[in-house]
């Protein structure tokens, strides 16, 4: 068995004295593992670290075995982010998220979506507004995705501002007005991706609460899961406007 793919670093695990298994997210194949003879060698150490991209090739004798990678580096962003603690924690933040798909399944759109996050970390007023979407993202990919674009109550798809708890659903001004304290907030940003400008602040953090409930419910929970702590941590620089000068 032989493949060939772009793949994104996740991670790498120590395997005996010099060898490694490495994680990544390739366009094709989904999240895959397999060992890299040498990796902790000074020539490819640099190179196998979460937030790189690198062309690989697997090799396995059948396909169900942990099989082996040949890794050529392609590029190298570890080293621009290090500086950044809001670009480091975005990447943990990300590398989290892609860590929840199952393994060896394509998400061809989530490969390139990550791609993209993570040539954008250390520009953390981009890089927020997308990473929430990933997390949204990630829900749909799961089979928990929202429905934020019509009302559930009324079929309105004008002032949709809540999200029901229960159903995951957009509800519209009118019909959640009685009902307000109990429901999540929409930010506009997140029903339309075409909105002008930058999200505020506060968006972003209501946007987060919004994910983060239904990741917390869906997927954390159910599988004896926290939220990465690195989720707290990004959250927390957002919340003091120091993201962006991280």
């Amino acid at each position: 068995m032989e493949w060939r793919d772009e793949a994104l670093v996740i991670g790498v695990r120590r395997l005996g004295e010099g060898d490694v298994i490495l994680e990544v997210l390739t366009r094709d194949h989904g999240r895959h593992l397999g060992v890299v003879k040498g990796g902790r060698s000074k020539r490819l150490q640099p190179a196998l670290q979460a937030g790189n991209s690198c062309t690989v090739v697997w090799r396995a004798r059948i396909e169900d075995q942990l099989g082996a990678f040949v890794v050529e580096p392609t590029k190298l962003r570890v080293a621009r982010l290090m500086n950044a603690s809001a670009a480091l924690y975005g990447l943990s933040l990300l590398v989290g998220l892609i860590r929840l798909l199952p393994e060896r399944e394509s998400h061809g759109a989530v490969y390139d979506t990550a791609l993209m996050i993570a040539d954008l970390l250390d520009d953390p007023d981009m890089a927020a507004p997308l990473l929430v979407r990933f997390e949204l993202a990630i829900l749909g990919e799961l089979g928990f995705g929202l429905d934020l674009g019509m009302c559930a109550a009324t079929g309105s798809t004008q002032s949709l501002v809540y999200v029901s708890p229960k159903s995951g659903r957009a509800v519209s001004a009118s019909a959640g007005e009685p009902w307000r304290d109990r429901l999540l907030p929409l930010p506009a940003f997140l029903r339309d991706t075409e909105s002008p400008g930058m999200p505020s602040t506060s968006d972003i953090l209501d946007a987060f609460t919004l994910t983060g409930y239904f990741l917390n419910r869906h997927v954390y929970e159910p599988r004896g899961l926290v939220a990465p702590d690195a989720r707290g941590a990004y959250l927390a620089l957002i919340a003091k406007n120091t993201v962006s000068k991280a």
